[in-house]
């Protein structure tokens, strides 16, 4: 070990000058395997056999490039591909990508979240020697591989950047052949391997350079503390005084949102904490900040609790939902423990935080492992608990989700549905046999949004003559075209039994003033949405109403008259009758027949 003087007398590895070399061989075979496993063209749809092979093959060369050392470089190979293996089996073990249901990706997340955790647990111990994990070392590998693997990136888009530059320069001077090479698959693959395993490797090799911009990067997050600090907090006590009952509203965006600040906190608080005492930045400010971080975990979680377990109370449980219910369970654990760690330690709180954050990365890989598998099935899961809602009559078969049950609960849910086809109530029965023949999810009607936009359109719209009731199969299709619905208000002129003009009352909106730097009389802006004066015309044709042209398109006779009357010269002006709309006195919109 040396010391470099660029990082304050820090103990860094060894100088390793083949290593860019090594790593930017790696990249490049690895691209190579890639596009062997991938083939020429987009790929839209992989084995299972090539989904691991794939997985394998980015797992081993990125591990291998994060974490190769001269220095028992054996290990480093051994774990990476160890890693890579059984990333590939659980990938395997999946199924054909073309298989997954809706809520299956999350399992690659839950295997990239496990890798990425495993990563500098691996690196501390082979530091040390023996399966030790020093807190200091741990977080110190975690950050630096943060910081490399957006660096590279970078590096790789500058580096076709380049080439697309050079390409097109060539190119002006009638020499296309680096043009053609970058379009081709398995020279833009071999690329990206090779500009990252080299910009990974002249990275590391350039400690110092890495260390400074982490410092910076934790720097800047550190800064950040104290903002969203305040605002997490004046959001906690404004919520007694405005009550729940907006945010409960809100169940499908709140979920997310509370758990995207929960992470922000975690990030932010640790920035400010470091990874050791001695690296605690002691500005009041920054200090208080992470401490009231720490503080506002715990009530976000319990609030992100509430809301998934309220969207779940009344729509029941599908795969997106218990995966949320995991990352909010994590997040409540995470927010105790730095409660706990707040309230025992106080302005020492970091002290206990930092061997917390140890257990809680080693509990979260562990869980994250094994929700990558198809131990714990979130599809049967979820199928299970919307057949009882269903059979039970908790739900309609209106109100069912048949969509999600086809196409969204993978397997389990199809044969859900194929047991509803025998079902003996007749109504299930016959909604599940329409379901099935459906060849994509949005080949299923969605009863239930239906009949909401239905009764949106009956409530937001007016009709124009005293006494006219709106026709059904015109509310039907404003509905489907999503017309008059939520908060937009309409008015529907009918023109004899067949026409109908609907008109959005946005478009009617009184004109008003436009601001003016200058002195003088107020100038009126007309309304954002004047251009859509005329409304949009609409006729029924065999007993439907239809979104038509305002004019009767022409015939075949018709337009070989006016192909031979053009040609003749045979152009004349005409004054004809015409239909037009007219609010208030003036005429809007085009004529129409």
């Amino acid at each position: 070990m040396q010391a470099d003087e660029a990082t304050g007398g820090e103990l860094l590895a060894p100088a390793w000058a083949m290593r860019p070399l090594i790593l930017a061989a790696i990249g490049l075979a690895a691209g190579l395997c890639v596009h062997l496993i991938l083939g020429a063209g987009f790929r839209s749809h992989l084995s299972a056999l090539e989904a691991a092979a794939l997985t394998g093959v980015t797992l081993a060369a990125g591990l291998a490039g994060f974490t190769l050392e001269r220095r028992l470089w054996w290990a480093s190979i051994a774990f990476s591909v160890s890693v890579a293996l059984v990333g590939a089996l659980v990938v395997a073990w999946n199924g054909s990508p073309e298989d997954w249901s809706v809520g299956e990706g999350w399992r690659m997340v839950s295997l990239l979240l496990a890798v990425a955790i495993a990563a500098p647990l691996f690196q501390a111990a082979r530091d040390e020697g023996a399966r030790r994990f020093p807190y200091p070392v741990v977080h110190d590998h975690a950050w630096t591989n943060v910081v490399l693997f957006a660096a590279c990136w970078v590096f790789v888009a500058i580096v076709f950047a380049l080439a697309w530059l050079l390409a097109m320069l060539f190119d002006l001077i009638k020499i296309d052949f680096l043009k053609e090479l970058l379009q081709k698959d398995w020279c833009w693959r071999a690329l990206i391997g090779l500009a990252f395993g080299g910009a990974l490797g002249l990275l590391r090799e350039h400690d110092g350079v890495v260390r400074l911009l982490q410092r910076v990067v934790a720097l800047v997050l550190a800064v950040l503390a104290p903002v969203l600090a305040f605002g997490l907090l004046l959001f906690v006590l404004a919520l007694p005084f405005t009550g729940l009952t907006a945010l409960w509203e809100a169940t499908s965006a709140t979920t997310p949102i509370l758990l995207f600040c929960v992470v922000g906190a975690l990030i932010l608080a640790n920035a400010v904490l470091g990874n050791a005492p001695a690296e605690e930045r002691r500005f009041p400010l920054l200090r208080y900040g992470a401490m009231g971080l720490g503080a506002v975990m715990l009530p976000l979680a319990v609030l992100a609790a509430i809301a998934i377990g309220l969207r779940v109370g009344q729509y029941g449980f599908t795969p997106e939902r218990l995966w949320a219910i995991v990352f909010v369970a994590l997040a409540c654990l995470w927010g105790a423990a730095y409660f706990g760690a707040l309230v025992l330690g106080r302005l020492d709180w970091g002290t206990r935080v930092r061997p917390l954050n140890l257990i809680l990365a080693f509990t979260v890989c562990g869980v994250a492992l094994l929700l990558a598998t198809p131990i714990v099935s979130f599809n049967a899961i979820s199928t299970r608990d919307q057949l009882a809602r269903l059979e039970s009559g908790k739900v309609t078969p209106e109100q069912f989700d048949w969509r999600a049950l086809a196409f969204d609960f993978g397997q389990p849910g199809r044969s859900a549905l194929k047991k509803l086809q025998a079902s003996a109530n007749a109504t299930i029965r016959a909604r599940a046999n329409e379901v099935a023949r459906a060849e994509m999810r949005w080949d299923v009607k969605d009863t239930s949004r239906q009949t909401k936009q239905r009764s949106e359109v009956a409530a937001n719209t007016r009709m124009l003559h005293p006494g006219a009731a709106l026709p059904e199969s015109l509310r039907d299709i404003l509905a489907q075209r999503y017309d008059c619905v939520r908060d937009e208000k309409c008015a529907v002129l009918l023109i004899g039994q067949t026409e109908a003009l609907v008109f959005n009352d946005a478009c009617f909106a009184a004109p008003r003033p436009a601001p003016s730097s200058t002195p003088g009389p107020i100038k009126e802006q007309p309304a954002s949405r004047g251009g859509c004066h005329g409304g949009t015309s609409y006729h029924l044709e065999h007993g439907k109403w239809e979104q038509g042209p305002t004019r009767r398109p022409a015939t075949a006779a018709e337009l070989r008259a006016i192909a031979e009357g053009y040609a003749a010269g045979k152009v004349e002006i005409r004054t004809v009758p015409r239909r037009q709309a007219y609010v208030g006195g003036v005429p809007v919109g085009d004529p129409f027949e």
